[in-house]
C-alpha cells in the first residue's frame, strides 16, 4: 500500500527527500526529511484559539537528538535522554530566530514545533537540515505562516564554497555558517570563520540564498499536493479600539518625538520621560475607563513611541542617545582587576559592562562532550551570565537560559580560532554582565580578549565585536553602529560582527523586516568594520599584547609527546608508576594516545622544582638512557630484602646491591644499615645474561679499610 507523498530535491549535489502523510498523522503537519542516512522527523501543532490575555506568539521550538539514531545508549544512571544539550539548545534558537518573524503579527495561538533526529549516518550533519524540516512541517499544515523558509550550511575548502558540507569536509573548512531565509530575503545568519573579509561574507550569503530559494519553491510544490494544507485556518486573535488608537497617535506621537530628539544617553531617564508621556495621556480617563482601556493604551503607545523614534532617526538623523549613526559609545576598560584569578578584565561601553575571568587548567579539566553527533573533549569554554540586576530588575533565577547559552556560544566561536595552536591549557572564560543596555555579547568578546592577554595566553590576534542595527521606512534606511537595547527592540536588524584587524571570526544576524538588499548588508558590514577597529584601538590602550608571563598563581603545564610503546611503561601496572610520580613530585600527570599513535604527556604543577622533577622522571622512562656497565650512579632504594636491596638505576630500571656488596664491614641485616627511600651511590658491576638483572655494588666506591696488625 502506498502511504504518503515523497519528493526529492538536489542541493549542492546532495539529494534531500521529504516524505509526509506516513508518520505522526495526528499532528497539524509532519514530515520526514532525509539526506544520506540522516533522517529528521519534524511535527507542528497549533492551538485552535489563542488563550485569553495573550498578545504575543507563544512559539516553542524543540529539537532533540535520539541516541538510537547513532546506535548508542545514553550514559548516566537512568540510561535515557534527559534535558537538552547545549548543542540542541543552540539549534532550537537558530530555528526559532528564523521562523518566529514569519508568523503573522496578530497570530497568538500556541504553536509547538518539534524536530527529532531519528537516524544519523556520521556523514551528513543534521544542523544543516533542521530549519528545512521545520518549515516543511508548517508548509504542509493549515497554520498561517508567511513562509516557507529554509536554511543551509556553508563551508569552504581550498577556496571553494560547499553547500551542506559533510562532517569530513567541515574539518578542512575555514568557515562554518548557517544561513536561513525565504525565497525573497535572508533573515538569519550564524557562524564562525577564519578572518574572512566583508566581501567574502556577502558572497557566502548570496551563495546560500540561491539554494534557499530552490528549497522554498520545493516546499510550495510539496504543499500543493496536500489537501489539508489549504485553505489556511481563519483566526481572530486581536480586538482593537480604533478610535483610541487614533487618539493615542494624535496626542502622543509628537511628544514622543520630542523625547527622542533630546538625545539623552541615560537609559533610566529616557524611560522616565516616555513613561511621563504615557501617564499624562492616561490621566484623562476615569478609573473605570482606564480599567477597560489600559491594555489597549499600552499597545498603542508602544506603536506611537516606535514610530516616533524611527521618524526622528530617519528624518532628523538623531539617535535616542544623541550619537551619530556610526558613533560608538564611550569605552573604558581595565585588566588585572581581580588579584587571585588567572586573568581578568572589565570592559564598559556606554551602559553595558562585562566582567571577565580567566581560569587555566589541565587535561583533567576538559569538558566531556557526549552528544549523539559528537563525542570527545572540549578544552575551551566560555560561559555568559546575565543576572537580573544588570538591567535593574528583580526576578527569579531559574538556571541558565537559552539566551545565555547562545550569547556565550557566539563569543566562544569568535575567540577560539585565536588561541595558540600549541596551547596546553584547558581554558575557561566566564562573562558576568554587570550592566546591560545593548551589545552585552559583544562586550563579552572584548573582555574575553583582554582577560586572555592579561592571563598571558599568547593569542594570535585580539578580537573585538560590535552589534549593528537598522531602521528602514519607505525607501529610507539608517545603519546604526553599537546599538542600544531600545534600538534593538525598535529597529529592524540585530547584526553582531566579531573579528580581528585582519577579518571576521564570527557573526550572528537577525532581520525583522522583508527586503534587506545586499547594498544595505554591505554597508552594515563595512560600517561594522570601522566600529570594530575603533573598539580594538580603545582596548589596545589598556593592554596592547599578551603578557609575557603567566600570573604567579597560575598552574604551570608542560606537555610533550612520547613513543607509543612507552605509554604502558609510564602508567605502570595498575597505574602504579604514574601514581607514584604524582605522589613523589606533587604534580598532576596525564597521558593520552594521539591519533598519530604517539602518547601525549601533560604535567601540571604549582612549583617549578616539582615540575622539573616530574618531567625528568617521565622523560627518563619514555626516553631511557642506556645503563652503562662500570658507570657510577645515584639512586633511591626501592625495596629491602634479606639478601640485599633493590635500587633504581634509572627511572623504570632497577638493580640489586647484594648484602655482601653494600659495605666492607659485615652486614647481618639490611634493615640495620639502610631503609626504603634512602639515596645511595653505587657502581654497575655486571648484568646477568640469564635473568637480565643488573648487579650493583656500593662497597667498591667506599675506601677499603686497612688490615689491623696482629697483636703481639
Amino acid at each position: 500500500m502506498n502511504i504518503g507523498i515523497k519528493k526529492s530535491i538536489i542541493t549542492g549535489g546532495k539529494e534531500i527527500s521529504i516524505e509526509t502523510g506516513k508518520l505522526a498523522k495526528q499532528s497539524d503537519g509532519a514530515v520526514v526529511l532525509r539526506m544520506g542516512d540522516t533522517m529528521l522527523l519534524a511535527t507542528v501543532v497549533a492551538a485552535q484559539e489563542a488563550k485569553e490575555g495573550v498578545d504575543f506568539l507563544p512559539l516553542t521550538v524543540d529539537y532533540r537528538e535520539k541516541y538510537a539514531a547513532a546506535g548508542r545508549i545514553p550514559g548516566g544512571f537512568f540510561r535515557r535522554e534527559a534535558r537538552p544539550s547545549e548543542g540542541e539548545i543552540l539549534m532550537m534558537r537558530i530555528v526559532d530566530r528564523a521562523m518566529r518573524p514569519l508568523f503573522p503579527d496578530d497570530y497568538h495561538a500556541e504553536v509547538q514545533l518539534m524536530v527529532q533526529l531519528l537516524s544519523y549516518d556520521g556523514v551528513n550533519h543534521p544542523d544543516a537540515l533542521i530549519g528545512f524540516a521545520a518549515s516543511s512541517a508548517v508548509a504542509v499544515s493549515d497554520i498561517p505562516f508567511n513562509g516557507p523558509m529554509s536554511e543551509v550550511k556553508v563551508g569552504r575548502v581550498d577556496g571553494k564554497l560547499i553547500l551542506n558540507p559533510t562532517v569530513e569536509e567541515l574539518k578542512n573548512s575555514d568557515l562554518d555558517i548557517i544561513v536561513a531565509g525565504t525565497a525573497k530575503d535572508v533573515n538569519m545568519v550564524e557562524g564562525e570563520m577564519k578572518e574572512i573579509s566583508e566581501e567574502e561574507m556577502v558572497e557566502v550569503i548570496k551563495f546560500a540564498h540561491e539554494a534557499i530559494i530552490e528549497q522554498c519553491k520545493f516546499q510550495e510544490e510539496l504543499a500543493k499536493e496536500i489537501p489539508a494544507a489549504f485553505p489556511k485556518r481563519e483566526y481572530n486573535h486581536e480586538t482593537h479600539d480604533l478610535e483610541l488608537k487614533a487618539k493615542v497617535m494624535t496626542e502622543c506621537f509628537d511628544k514622543c518625538k520630542a523625547v527622542a530628539r533630546q538625545g539623552n544617553a541615560n537609559k533610566a531617564l529616557r524611560s522616565e520621560l516616555f513613561g511621563a508621556v504615557k501617564e499624562e495621556f492616561s490621566a484623562q480617563f476615569s478609573e473605570e475607563e482606564l480599567a477597560a482601556k489600559k491594555g489597549f493604551i499600552s499597545i498603542y503607545f508602544k506603536e506611537a513611541m516606535k514610530k516616533a523614534v524611527r521618524d526622528v532617526m530617519l528624518n532628523e538623523q538623531v539617535r535616542l542617545d544623541g550619537r551619530k549613526f556610526d558613533e560608538i559609545r564611550p569605552i573604558w576598560s581595565e585588566v588585572d582587576y581581580l588579584p587571585m584569578v588567572h586573568g581578568s578584565a572589565v570592559f564598559t561601553r556606554g551602559e553595558t559592562q562585562a566582567l571577565m575571568t580567566l581560569t587555566l587548567g589541565g587535561k583533567m579539566d576538559e569538558q566531556m562532550i557526549d552528544d549523539v553527533t559528537h563525542k570527545g573533549y572540549e578544552k575551551f569554554m566560555l560561559h555568559y551570565n546575565f543576572p537580573p540586576f544588570s538591567t535593574g530588575e528583580a526576578r527569579p533565577l531559574r538556571g541558565t537560559s537559552r539566551r545565555e547559552i547562545g550569547h556565550g556560544n557566539l563569543a566562544m566561536r569568535a575567540l577560539k580560532g585565536m588561541l595558540p595552536d600549541d596551547n596546553a591549557y584547558t581554558v575557561r572564560l566566564v562573562s558576568e554582565i554587570l550592566e546591560s543596555n545593548g551589545s552585552s555579547s559583544m562586550a563579552t568578546v572584548c573582555s574575553g580578549t583582554m582577560a586572555l592577554m592579561d592571563g598571558g595566553v599568547q593569542i594570535k590576534a585580539p578580537v573585538s565585536g560590535i552589534a549593528m542595527g537598522l531602521v528602514t521606512e519607505g525607501g529610507k534606511f539608517a545603519v546604526l553602529s553599537d546599538i542600544l537595547g531600545d534600538e534593538d527592540h525598535l529597529g529592524d536588524m540585530d547584526f553582531k560582527v566579531c573579528g580581528t584587524a585582519k577579518g571576521i571570526t564570527a557573526c550572528q544576524m537577525d532581520i525583522k523586516v522583508d527586503g534587506l538588499s545586499y547594498e544595505v548588508l554591505t554597508q552594515a558590514l563595512m560600517q561594522a568594520k570601522e566600529g570594530r577597529m575603533h573598539i580594538l584601538g580603545e582596548m589596545m590602550k589598556t593592554i596592547s599584547e599578551p603578557n609575557k608571563q603567566l600570573k604567579p598563581q597560575t598552574p604551570r603545564i608542560e606537555a610533550f609527546n612520547v613513543p607509543n610503546d612507552m605509554i604502558g611503561a609510564i602508567i605502570g601496572p595498575g597505574g602504579k608508576i604514574i601514581q607514584g610520580i604524582q605522589k613523589d613530585t606533587n604534580t598532576t600527570v596525564t597521558i593520552e594516545e594521539l591519533p598519530t599513535g604517539e602518547g601525549r604527556v601533560q604535567i601540571m604543577s604549582n612549583n617549578a622544582d616539582d615540575m622539573n622533577a616530574a618531567v625528568k622522571i617521565v622523560r627518563g622512562i619514555a626516553f631511557p638512557p642506556v645503563v652503562e656497565e662500570g658507570a657510577e650512579y645515584e639512586g633511591k632504594i626501592k625495596s629491602i630484602q634479606a639478601y640485599g636491596c633493590f635500587v633504581e638505576i634509572l627511572p623504570g630500571v632497577d638493580g640489586l646491591i647484594h648484602i655482601s656488596e653494600f659495605s666492607w664491614e659485615r652486614v647481618d641485616k639490611m634493615e640495620d644499615v639502610c631503609k626504603e627511600g634512602d639515596i645511595v651511590k653505587f657502581k654497575v658491576v655486571s648484568r646477568d645474561e640469564k635473568t637480565k638483572k643488573w648487579k650493583l655494588s656500593r662497597r667498591v666506591l667506599l675506601p677499603k679499610p686497612e688490615k689491623k696488625e696482629a697483636e703481639a
